[in-house]
């Protein structure tokens, strides 16, 4: 009973706090009228490990409140990336990456052996999505406008699903994939808290 009561407060905490997740990103963005510090190649990386995520969960029938808090993501992410587009003043190419996206979202579930392939290959291209903003943070030494409170709620998030999986589906690649996303999460997250810490300093020895 317990363990149930865990459970369920594990999965509505993650799909609360990922229906808000990006929005202290967007919010930011919006602000500053700017994308600095935020990586375009990241986004895009980790848009297409979601959209993989999803389709592998979705495929194979898992429990929809073990990756209800997906499409949310997917739809915020797409916010976001049309915001970025637009302060890089490259708005236009939405319209290419949406015939890419939606063509690759397709083609994942006409063969199992795509999705099943896609899925083992997930783990490292969400991995790669989270190095691409390490490397953005560490070309430019600031943090720019990137969200520290979006990234702390990304780790909690993946921190949940690491206990949901072992207790409900026990999928091993699943499961290795939030420790590995867990990880790379709190990387970015103490990175962007040390060039925030870094900047406040400068500012206040001018």
């Amino acid at each position: 009973m317990q363990s149930d009561t865990l459970l369920h407060v594990a999965n509505f905490s993650t799909l609360f706090v990922c229906m808000v997740l990006k929005f202290p990103q967007i919010f930011v963005l919006m602000r500053a009228k700017s994308a600095a510090g935020v990586s375009l190649n990241s986004l895009l990386l980790e848009l297409v490990g979601f959209i993989v995520f999803v389709t592998y969960q979705m495929y194979y029938d898992y429990p929809p409140p073990t990756y209800l808090e997906y499409p949310i993501l997917i739809a915020q992410d797409v916010m976001l990336l049309l915001l970025i587009l637009h302060y890089n003043g490259s708005l236009r190419q939405s319209l290419i990456y949406t015939v890419v996206f939606v063509g690759g979202w397709r083609l994942l579930t006409v063969e199992k052996w795509i999705i099943d392939s896609a899925m083992s290959l997930c783990t490292f291209i969400s991995a790669a999505s989270k190095f691409a903003q390490l490397q953005c943070l560490w070309r430019s030494k600031d943090a720019g406008q990137v969200s520290a409170l979006s990234w702390g709620m990304a780790t909690y998030t993946c921190m949940a699903r690491i206990y949901t999986t072992t207790v409900t589906t026990g999928d091993t690649q699943v499961l290795v994939r939030f420790i590995v996303m867990t990880s790379l999460n709190m990387w970015v997250l103490l990175t962007v808290l040390y060039y925030q810490r870094q900047s406040s300093r400068s500012k206040k020895e001018e």
